[in-house]
């Protein structure tokens, strides 16, 4: 009998809840007994999904910034989580851990800098990490257009994930990946998930109470269809968040455990993942992808975009990307002002500097080997201010600012605080106010709760940074 291949995808990543300037995540009374959700949800998920070794039979991804939290506040745990992937690369020469581009921005809205930035510092953190480069990478929200796919193919991405919806040819099928022929003449392969069974398992409770029932009602028809149809190599790949397992659902941490090391156990059901599928199984089809698309609005991008029916009263949303799109032209223009325009390593510059962010090399070192020439002192000062407003500015784009239906919340409101430090640290070179049209824009962001409106949000933000920055510098 001909097995299923059954592979798990869980995506992990919480919205950045540090205070943008101090580092630091406030107390958060809802979270109690414990001091915030990324303990709360740690403690129900991370925490015991390591200790029960899921992430070694799952393909997963974690956002970089999640990482970053995590290696403060529980190293051991992230020791683990990344030993357990390493093991299937002893075993088969493959990750079943993938990359996810930096900041959970919505890519199809993004320039294609911006996208090659958050691809290429996805990439980096995840090499840091896990001590190899990555073979695929997790689009945030899944949202996909075919420059996002360019970008992930010319700097070596050979696969993501996409809801069946994203393919053009629908019903795509979700029993093997495909090949997307790119403009720029190269290929990436796609898998998709299966929309049935991935549904059941993130928002329906009862599926996922017992792992034998779930293997005998979703899993095993499955594979009385393979061995009717052929016995050709097929494919079920399930996705979902994974804060699924054990957080948003109280034991599925359990549940995981069980259906991967004891439910199909003894059936025709074989456990994979994505890059080893790929080495056994190249894909022979093609398809093309709808775009923009992703996996958490039906309306392609808009949720992130504008007024969009998955989320009412969102009015507020296109003016916050349209003052945020001309903060970041600001910005830019006086980046390459100040370092210049020859060539690409101006972009080059900041697509590396997260090498200095991580502290693997200094800015002066990084700048002799990008440009070419030694830093001069006296530009130094300036280039550390205005490649960290770059970082900043990254940053504003972090995709949970537009998630939900209203702007008094604090992933909106930490995206403008980024904004502020951004245009706060260009204006430390610059020399002249960059904030009175950011202000004007965003006047025009309003709570349709409280009242609350960005600009509000900014100018209070702003003083904070004047002050702390002062120090700093």
């Amino acid at each position: 009998m001909k097995p299923l291949y059954l592979c798990i995808h869980a995506h992990f990543y919480q919205p950045p809840r540090e205070d943008p300037l101090t580092g630091e995540i406030p107390v958060e009374p809802g979270a109690t007994p414990f001091r915030n959700w990324n303990e709360r949800i740690h403690a129900q998920c991370y925490y015991p999904n390591a200790i029960l070794h899921n992430y070694e039979k799952i393909s997963f991804n974690i956002g970089p910034t999640l990482m970053e939290w995590m290696f403060d506040y529980d190293p051991i745990t992230l020791k683990r989580i990344i030993q357990q992937a390493q093991t299937n690369v002893e075993r088969y020469g493959v990750s079943n851990a993938m990359a996810q581009s930096y900041h959970h921005t919505i890519l199809p809205l993004a320039t294609r800098l911006d996208k090659i930035t958050q691809v290429r510092w996805g990439m980096y953190d995840y090499e840091m990490r896990f001590g190899y480069p990555p073979k695929g990478m997790w689009l945030p929200e899944t949202a996909v257009d075919l420059e996002t796919l360019e970008v992930l193919a010319e700097n070596g991405i050979e696969f993501t994930i996409l809801a069946p919806w994203q393919g053009k040819d629908i019903p795509v099928s979700p029993t093997h990946p495909y090949r997307v022929a790119l403009p720029n003449g190269k290929a990436i392969s796609v898998f998709f998930y299966d929309q049935s069974i991935s549904t059941r398992l993130s928002f329906d409770p009862g599926a996922t109470v017992n792992a034998d029932t779930f293997v005998q009602e979703f899993l095993l028809p499955k594979v009385g269809w393979i061995n009717q149809n052929g016995g050709a190599p097929t494919l079920t790949l399930l996705a979902s968040d994974g804060e699924l397992y054990g957080h948003h659902q109280a034991f599925r941490d359990k549940f995981l455990a069980y259906l991967v090391n004891g439910a199909i156990q003894d059936k025709p059901i074989e456990l994979i993942y994505p890059a080893r599928w790929l080495k056994e199984f190249p894909p022979t089809e093609t398809v093309e992808i709808i775009e923009p698309s992703s996996w958490s609005c039906h309306h392609g991008v808009l949720r992130w975009a504008g007024e969009c029916p998955c989320t009412p009263n969102a009015s507020w949303k296109a003016p916050l990307r349209e003052a945020f799109n001309e903060i970041a032209e600001t910005i830019d223009k006086i980046y390459l002002e100040v370092v210049g325009e020859g060539g690409n390593n101006p972009w080059e510059l900041r697509h590396q500097y997260i090498r200095v962010v991580f502290g693997e090399i200094s800015l002066d070192v990084l700048y002799e080997q990008v440009m070419g020439k030694p830093l001069d002192v006296s530009l130094r000062d300036e280039l550390y201010l205005l490649l960290r407003a770059q970082y900043e500015r990254q940053r504003m784009f972090t995709s949970c600012g537009w998630f939900f239906d209203d702007f008094d919340r604090i992933e909106p409101k930490n995206n403008v605080a980024y904004a502020a430090q951004a245009l706060w640290l260009t204006q430390l070179v610059y020399g002249r106010d960059l904030t009175q049209v950011a202000r004007e824009k965003l006047r025009h962001v309003k709570s349709w709760r409280t009242g609350l409106t960005a600009d509000e949000v900014f100018v209070k933000h702003l003083q904070r940074a004047q002050d702390f920055w002062k120090v700093k510098v």
